[in-house]
């Protein structure tokens, strides 16, 4: 009985420590002509089973300590076991002493391209290359918990980044596109070279603050509205020396719903130079700023 026991236990940890993400994996197919469902489920059960169960840090989590997050793949070609689409990626955390879930990553991938035979292992190793649909899952599992960290404390990523990096690194040797600075501007090469930039520090920095304002907002929701604002005008100073920079767009990307909805309501704050520089940073998004107003 005792080492049945003990086998239970065993089971119990190993399973709970072996999960980090809590990743909801979806294969999109509509627009392949008459897909073979049965490969894509596979697939899509394989890569949720991948990414969920995979021990990507060795830290032992609870259940609601697990990062939610989220992978759609939109398939717009298949040749044989040859794939290629688009990958969204996109990740939140749970604020503090509150239910709300806070975007910290959504990023649109469209360079994304794979072999893949069904019922293969998708096995994971940072210093060698499997395969680009591995690469490009584990290249994501670990910018996620990347961000996700640097969310709670400055610097607190860089290990998850350093391993996304050497993940980018082993993976050119494979060729395929979006690992090259050849490859555009705007693709996983810059993503994690600029993240891991003393350059780019800054930007860092904000997500800390942005997201340290967020954590106060049960306690002090006027002073945390302060806090955000300061972490975001950061980034106006940021854009003065590096105007339009890539990690900036990643940011409003993930943010600027929320921004809107953080300064359009609750206590009143004074806003005009908030505006001011959100509008000089994201003019993209310069419909959802016109909805600030105080």
């Amino acid at each position: 009985m005792k080492k049945i026991v003990t086998l239970l236990v065993f089971l119990i940890f190993g399973f709970t420590q072996a999960q980090q993400l809590n990743c909801t994996v979806t294969i999109n197919t509509e627009r392949l002509p008459n897909p073979n469902q049965q490969v894509f489920k596979t697939l899509q059960t394989s890569l949720s089973e991948f990414v969920n169960k995979t021990d990507w840090t060795g830290s032992l989590l609870k259940q609601n300590e697990r990062i939610n997050c989220s992978m759609y793949i939109t398939l717009s070609s298949n040749n044989s076991d040859q794939f290629s689409g688009t990958i969204q990626v996109q990740s939140s955390r749970l604020i503090f002493n509150s239910t709300y879930s806070s975007p910290i990553f959504n990023f649109n991938d469209k360079d994304f391209s794979f072999r893949y035979t069904e019922y293969e292992p998708l096995l994971f190793n940072p210093t060698t290359f499997e395969s680009n649909l591995v690469s490009v899952v584990s290249f994501y599992s670990y910018l996620i918990l990347g961000m996700d960290a640097d969310s709670f404390q400055m610097g607190a990523g860089n290990q998850y980044l350093e391993t996304a990096q050497n993940i980018a690194n082993v993976a050119q040797q494979g060729g395929y596109k979006g690992w090259s600075q050849a490859d555009g501007i705007q693709n996983r090469y810059y993503l994690i070279t600029d993240m891991i930039s003393p350059m780019y520090s800054d930007l860092r920095q904000v997500t800390f603050l942005y997201h340290s304002g967020l954590d106060k907002m049960s306690d002090d929701l006027k002073g945390a509205k302060e806090r955000i604002k300061s972490s975001i005008l950061l980034i106006g100073k940021f854009n003065s020396v590096k105007p339009n920079a890539f990690l900036t767009r990643v940011f409003f990307d993930a943010k600027s719903d929320e921004i809107v909805s953080i300064f359009s309501g609750g206590p009143s704050i004074t806003v005009t130079d908030l505006s001011d520089v959100l509008n000089k940073v994201s003019p993209l998004n310069s419909t959802k700023w016109s909805q600030i107003k105080y």
